[in-house]
């Protein structure tokens, strides 16, 4: 039978915002961890770790090179650096996957080693089935055609291009994750056949670090809902979506702040917290 693509609008992602209540702490409402950026893209930790923040999480670790964490504590000094305490990871964005050092690498075993839902992007894609948790991946489409190939999964660009539904459905199946395949479509879909589609309310999202910001916000939401995780692996694939949604709508907004025109990542990442007050709001919270 067919798959099933429901769209995914606001009343859907309203259900997935989880506002503190009185008794929450930092640690109730979530730790995010970070292993990603490098010394020749270190923007990429940069901009998830302010995405976090802005989505609501109680606190971000992140883990990385000398000067990336510098400029990681510069742009938000509320960051803890270093390892502990962990609900939820995202991994390997700004990460190319080719020049991975020994120590960055026990860096990501150490992570997906913590039995904790977990973000795969670019430079961890490789990583999918090395660990048992709740795992969405985040690849584009040039990215899915690499990592379905390394897997002896005849695909290309052009193929998966042509038919993304198709290809995040089979990828699903194939990997045993989540999927959250990237573009001015965005499909979400795993292994038991829920699947979302999402279009791009603006085309202004196609710029450098936009994805960044994307799994800054799912591994926020990730953290947020870890105890719903341990008992509930599916409601991954419904946080997914409503990351891609807020990313959206942030992004939509940036750019009507600026008549309509272009904008930058840190411009989605700042129009977050507007976004997620008035899902709040149209739940009565």
């Amino acid at each position: 039978m067919a798959t099933e693509w429901r769209s995914w609008r606001a009343d859907d992602a309203a259900a997935w915002i989880a506002a503190p209540g009185a008794d929450d702490d930092k640690y109730s409402r979530g730790v995010l961890g970070l292993v990603s950026g490098s010394v020749e893209f270190p923007g990429a930790a940069v901009l998830g770790v302010e995405a976090a923040h802005r989505t609501g999480v109680g606190l971000v670790r992140y883990i990385g090179p000398r000067g990336v964490r510098a400029a990681v504590l510069l742009r938000r000094p509320e960051t803890v650096v270093g390892r502990g305490r962990v609900q939820a990871w995202l991994l390997g964005s700004g990460i190319d996957p080719t020049r991975r050092s020994f120590v960055l690498l026990g860096d990501l075993q150490h992570a997906l080693a913590d039995g904790v839902p977990v973000v795969l992007d670019a430079g961890a894609l490789d990583l999918v089935g090395t660990h048992t948790a709740p795992t969405v991946i985040t690849p584009h489409h040039r990215e899915l055609a690499r990592l379905l190939a390394a897997r002896e999964i005849r695909s290309s660009f052009e193929e998966i291009r042509a038919d993304p539904a198709e290809w995040a459905e089979r990828a699903a199946r194939e990997l045993g994750v989540v999927v959250l395949l990237k573009g001015a479509t965005t499909h979400v879909c795993d292994p038991a056949g829920n699947a979302f589609v999402l279009e791009a309310p603006t085309h202004w999202l196609a710029t450098g670090g936009t994805g960044d910001v994307l799994g800054g916000m799912l591994g926020a939401l990730a953290a947020t809902h870890h105890a719903r995780l341990a008992r509930d692996a599916e409601a991954l694939t419904s946080l997914a979506a409503t990351a891609v949604w807020i990313h959206g709508e942030a992004a939509r907004r940036a750019s009507a702040a600026n008549g309509g025109g272009p904008i930058v990542a840190l411009d989605i990442a700042q129009a977050v917290p507007g976004v997620v007050g008035e899902l709040l709001a149209t739940r009565g919270d």
